[in-house]
């Protein structure tokens, strides 16, 4: 059985894999185009899962490394689930040494608050506090 690793290193990322997954999987990122995903691994401390060379789970952290840090883009491959895959991807993510000691970590999820709540998530202690920009159809290709 072949054992399951994780990497920071993003050479070793299955980029059409990824932008594949998000643009055609995912509700947060439907339609992205490859280019935005790149941009945005290239910006991120990334976390890629992997059984061999095969890529079946990826993580990334947007972050200051300082104060702050946001966890996006979360995934494992539908026939891999239910392994602790999800869970083993988690562990690396907050054990990462340079993601110790932030004042704020924040997610946005809307189906895996039991996996999150695992590692402290709740939710936010003043919401009215909380404001945001959001664009839900900014990937939307016009006819």
């Amino acid at each position: 059985m072949e054992s399951f690793r994780i990497s920071t290193e993003t050479a070793g990322l299955d980029l059409p894999l990824i932008h594949r997954f998000l643009s055609e999987h995912t509700y947060w990122a439907k339609g992205i185009p490859f280019a935005l995903v790149q941009r945005s691994i290239d910006h991120s401390l990334c976390f890629g899962g992997f059984l061999g060379k095969s890529q079946i789970a990826f993580a990334r952290v947007i972050s200051d490394y300082t104060t702050f840090a946001n966890l996006v883009d979360v995934f494992v491959l539908p026939e891999h689930r239910g392994r602790g895959y999800g869970k083993a991807l988690m562990d690396a993510v907050f054990a990462h040494p340079q993601l110790q000691g932030l004042r704020r970590f924040t997610l946005a999820t809307g189906d895996a608050h039991g996996l999150y709540a695992q590692y402290g998530f709740t939710a936010p202690l003043y919401p009215e506090s909380l404001m945001e920009r959001y664009f839900p159809s900014v990937y939307a290709v016009a006819p």
